[in-house]
């Protein structure tokens, strides 16, 4: 009988290849063998494939949707918004508001990456408020100057509302409504497109006066009749009318 020349390879293999290989009949060298299974305890481990995920964004959709929402109110308000406000009218918990919070004055700052924006968010012992911020103060300090020589006087608008409710009514009639002089007054509104005359009294000639559709306009209403009830407001004007004449 031919003796088989022993087969010694010295290269790692796997274990179960040569074991294998042993019950097939061919020769497997001992060393070998404990080579193999010797490399495959210290070799790494082999990561498994990992599953597939969603792949889940810097910033989702849901809390985009969630800043707007805070942001809405923020505008709306005419007075700072206390956290647990905010919580109430958009029904989210005060901690999520407040990572909201955080998160919107970041970005208004400049700290999420876009440019720093001209108001901020800041935030006072009552809640938090949107302002411009103070390098701007200039710029806003020239437009409130602006805006403020567009509008009416207190003065002014006492008149116009007499002049609303009354027309046609005749300087002296609403001189004694007011208890002052209105001739100043009512020339501005005359400039201003307000008031118009509308004829004369049959009884003094007094020239009457009234009102404009630029006045409808402006308080966004689509006749006179859509003013709010006034007379409960003014007890004893019909006195004072009638002693104008």
């Amino acid at each position: 009988m031919t003796e088989r020349p022993a087969f010694v390879r010295r290269t790692p293999q796997e274990p179960v290849a040569l074991l294998l290989s042993g019950l097939l009949g061919a020769p497997v060298d001992e060393t070998v063998l404990a080579e193999a299974f010797s490399a495959r305890a210290e070799a790494p481990a082999a990561q498994a494939p990992a599953e597939p995920t969603a792949a889940q964004p810097t910033r989702s959709a849901a809390l985009d949707d969630l800043d707007e929402r805070v942001e809405a109110l923020l505008i709306a308000a005419d007075r700072p918004l206390d956290l647990l406000t905010i919580a109430g009218a958009i029904d989210r918990p005060v901690a999520v508001v407040r990572q909201a919070i955080e998160r919107i004055r970041e970005d208004y700052d400049g700290r999420a990456g876009g440019r720093r924006r001209g108001f901020e968010l800041r935030e006072l012992a009552l809640g938090y408020r949107l302002y411009a911020r103070p390098a701007h103060d200039e710029s806003v300090r020239n437009l409130l100057e602006i805006e403020t020589a567009g509008r009416l006087s207190q003065a002014a608008l006492e008149t116009l509302a007499v002049i609303a409710y009354r027309q046609p009514v005749s300087r002296g009639q609403v001189a004694a409504i007011r208890a002052v002089s209105v001739d100043s007054v009512l020339k501005t509104l005359v400039a201003r497109g307000l008031v118009v005359e509308v004829g004369r009294s049959e009884e003094t000639g007094a020239v009457l006066y009234g009102t404009t559709d630029d006045l409808l306009v402006a308080l966004g209403i689509r006749s006179l009749g859509d003013l709010p009830p006034l007379a409960p407001l003014l007890a004893g004007v019909e006195g004072a009318h009638a002693d104008a004449r």
